[in-house]
């Protein structure tokens, strides 16, 4: 299936929950190998193994990999491919944005089954222009990938030029209707787009804004958990189905999921893994109260 696809599929199925894999410096289990290139695979692995039956889609944070430098690179190749391996929609976020060759090479690392780092969808920035958005968009179309394109972040400074006035509209809505086109031409025959937006949970009036002017784009939602935001606040820009339910993305949770304080304070792996699917349980349940509605 194509990323929309499969996304939708997997959340209908298990809910909206994105489990990020963010291996901050300092905080990965002794158990697994300390903050090491093997410890943070060994962790990511781990993680992806507590996710398996609970959550469909995974996003890898490639900066907090890459600060190992060629070992880490390898241990995000190894999360990566044993999250595919499983079965998870991977979402990497590395927040690529760059023209022509170069921004091609970063598509051809990142989006397909045969590349190097294989994802099924990657974020991107636009804030170059439109034209470093094509060659993500070409390989996209060519892998059945998706690109998630930066639009309205989670970020408190996300105001100092996302919400900027232009002639009356913010910039994160200017570039929402730049990426219309896009987002059509992604979408094809399918009901969702392979065009996904990330929205921040910090703003629901400007998801549900980005909603009306992309209806088919499918929402990357961080800031929920740690950074703040409740279940109905990450969900704001959902679209509502027929039977009430809300779909048309993920909500992101990384912290609040993989360390929580039972699991900073486990001793053994069995402590570890139950505070981990303790954690994954209790945002399942906010969201799919917000979700699935009785």
């Amino acid at each position: 299936m194509d990323f929309a696809d499969a996304l939708i599929a997997g959340t209908r199925a298990l809910g909206p929950l994105c489990v990020g894999i963010d291996p901050h410096a300092g905080r990965i289990p002794e158990f697994f190998g300390g903050d090491t290139p093997e410890g943070i695979a060994a962790w990511g692995q781990a993680v992806i193994a507590c996710a398996s039956g609970r959550a469909s889609v995974i996003k890898p944070q490639a900066g907090l990999f890459e600060r190992h430098g060629p070992a880490g690179m390898e241990a995000l190749q190894a999360v990566t491919k044993s999250a595919r391996n499983a079965g998870f929609v991977v979402i990497m976020d590395a927040k690529r944005g760059d023209i022509g060759s170069t921004a091609e090479g970063y598509a051809t690392a990142y989006l397909g089954p045969d590349a190097p780092y294989p994802a099924h969808c990657l974020t991107i920035n636009p804030y170059m222009g439109l034209d470093t958005l094509a060659p993500f968009v070409r390989r996209a179309e060519e892998t059945g990938s998706g690109v998630a394109v930066l639009a309205r972040t989670s970020n408190r400074g996300a105001a100092d030029f996302e919400s900027l006035q232009i002639d009356g509209v913010p910039l994160f809505l200017r570039i929402a209707e730049a990426l219309k086109p896009m987002c059509d031409h992604l979408q094809g025959a399918a009901v969702w787009s392979n065009l996904m937006v990330v929205a921040g949970a910090s703003g629901p009036e400007d998801a549900q804004a980005l909603r009306r002017v992309l209806p088919r784009a499918l929402f990357l939602v961080p800031g929920y958990g740690s950074q703040g935001a409740g279940a109905s606040e990450a969900v704001a820009g959902f679209a509502t189905c027929a039977d009430g339910s809300l779909e048309g993305g993920v909500v992101n949770a990384s912290r609040s999921i993989t360390f929580p304080t039972d699991a900073q304070a486990a001793t053994t792996r069995a402590d570890w893994d139950a505070a981990i699917i303790a954690a994954m349980g209790v945002a399942q349940a906010e969201l799919r109260a917000v979700t699935r509605p009785v």
